[in-house]
């Protein structure tokens, strides 16, 4: 279920994980918001992912950084491998996922000051590595965030989700990637810590319906990250 063998040049991995790295660190949410004049980490939340976008930039350009994000994992591991002069594709496929999950995380055109979460972007990298489990994940996303409100609470819930779907269609303990979906599911409890403070404390925001057919969030409380 993972990446496809066909080789069709010689592409060093090297070299292959360093454009991984570069299509991860291109920065949409800090882009979309220098177009409209303002810098995300200096607004909302200060992270420079999607939800941030939705908050201070309204839900049509925090859709699209979302869709870019997703697109900055999924098409270096469904590409690349393809080109990569190497007998493991699906490891390899495996390997630039991650490095597109870092550059996210940590931009490198931003010099690592300020990078999203990396769940849209490794929503990206499982559903080039394995589709079925990660519209599992994606279902279980969008029912705890439709129930509760909480894009937090829905990110974390389909990270754990994530390697059950594996397991669930059959994957076996071993498979290199069930452990990626456990290390990347860990990942995403790990950014997400002050958020489980606030959830855990009852301060963390939420989407709320403010007009017919309007989605709002409720306000960010004061020094929250």
């Amino acid at each position: 279920m993972g990446a496809t063998p066909t080789q069709l040049g010689h592409l060093s991995p090297l070299i292959a994980l360093v454009i991984a790295y570069l299509a991860g660190s291109v920065p949409a949410a800090y882009l979309a918001g220098k177009w409209r004049g303002v810098d995300l980490r200096k607004h909302g939340s200060g992270n420079l992912g999607a939800t941030n976008v939705v908050r201070v930039l309204g839900g049509r350009i925090g859709a699209a950084v979302f869709a870019f994000d997703v697109l900055k994992g999924f098409l270096p591991v469904l590409l690349l491998p393809r080109f990569a002069d190497t007998t493991h594709p699906e490891m390899i496929a495996l390997a630039l996922g991650i490095a597109a999950i870092l550059g996210h995380v940590k931009p490198i055109f931003l010099l690592g000051r300020g990078g999203g979460k990396g769940v849209a972007t490794a929503t990206g990298v499982f559903l080039g590595l394995a589709w079925l489990p990660t519209l599992i994940s994606f279902a279980v996303w969008l029912a705890v965030f439709f129930v509760w409100r909480y894009v937090s609470l829905a990110s974390l819930a389909g990270a754990v989700a994530l390697p059950l779907a594996f397991l669930a269609t059959g994957v076996p303990l071993d498979d290199p990637e069930f452990l990626a979906a456990v290390v990347i599911a860990a990942f995403v409890f790990y950014t997400h810590r002050a958020n489980i403070g606030r959830l855990r404390r009852g301060e963390e925001h939420r989407f709320v319906r403010s007009a017919p057919g309007a989605v709002a969030m409720e306000p960010q409380p004061p020094n929250a990250a």
